[in-house]
C-alpha cells in the first residue's frame, strides 16, 4: 500500500509539472515508453534496478537509456530523481498513476468490462456509450471474458463496481439462505 501512495505522489508531481508547462500529454507519451521499455527489456531492468550492482554503474546505464531515448529535459530529470531516490522499481505504478491522471484531466474515464462469453461490438459500444453517459467522461473500455463468471457481465469505473454476473447472484442468493436458516 506504501509503494502505491509513493507512486501517486511522483505521478502527481509529474502532473503539476505538466500543467504548468503546458506539457503534461507529451509527458504521459514519454514515460509511458520508457515505462514499456523497462518492461519488455528484463536484463535492462535488473541493470538499473537491482541493488546487487554498483548504484554508480546502474545509473550510467540508466543515463544511457535516457540519452537515446527521444525524451524532454524534464522527464530525464524525473527519471533521474526516481533513480536518485531509489524510486525507479516503482516506474511502472507511478506510468499507471500517471496515465490515469492525464486521462481525468482530459475527460477520459477508464473502465473494465468482463463477461462470461465474448460480447459482440455492438453490446461493447452500447455499453461504453452508456457508462459515458453515466459518467460525463468519454470512456476507454477494457474488454476481458472470465468463464467463471458463468452469465452477466462486472462492470468497473475507479472505485465502482457494477456487478451482473450470475456467479455472484448465486453467492449473494446462498448467503441470503445461510441467514435465513440460521434465524
Amino acid at each position: 500500500m506504501k509503494n502505491l501512495t509513493i507512486s501517486r505522489r511522483y505521478a502527481k508531481a509529474l502532473l503539476l509539472i505538466g500543467k504548468e508547462d503546458g506539457q503534461a500529454e507529451s509527458y504521459k507519451d514519454e514515460l509511458n515508453q520508457v515505462a514499456d521499455l523497462i518492461q519488455k527489456e528484463k536484463e535492462l531492468k535488473q541493470a538499473i534496478t537491482n541493488p546487487l550492482y554498483d548504484a554508480g554503474g546502474r545509473r550510467k546505464v540508466l543515463e544511457a537509456v535516457i540519452e537515446k531515448s527521444n525524451i524532454s529535459a524534464v522527464m530525464k530529470s524525473f527519471l533521474l530523481l526516481l533513480f536518485d531516490k531509489g524510486r525507479f522499481g516503482f516506474l511502472p505504478h507511478i506510468n499507471d498513476f500517471y496515465q490515469r491522471m492525464v486521462d481525468e484531466l482530459q475527460g477520459i474515464g477508464r473502465a473494465s468490462l468482463v463477461s462470461a462469453t465474448e460480447l459482440s461490438s455492438e453490446t461493447v459500444e452500447k455499453i461504453r456509450a452508456a457508462l459515458s453517459k453515466r459518467t460525463g467522461q468519454d470512456i476507454i473500455l477494457e474488454v476481458a471474458q472470465d468463464p467463471a463468471l458463468i452469465g452477466g457481465i462486472v462492470t468497473k469505473i475507479g472505485d465502482l463496481v457494477l456487478d451482473g454476473s450470475l456467479k455472484t447472484s448465486l453467492e449473494n442468493m446462498r448467503e441470503s439462505l445461510k441467514r435465513g436458516e440460521s434465524a
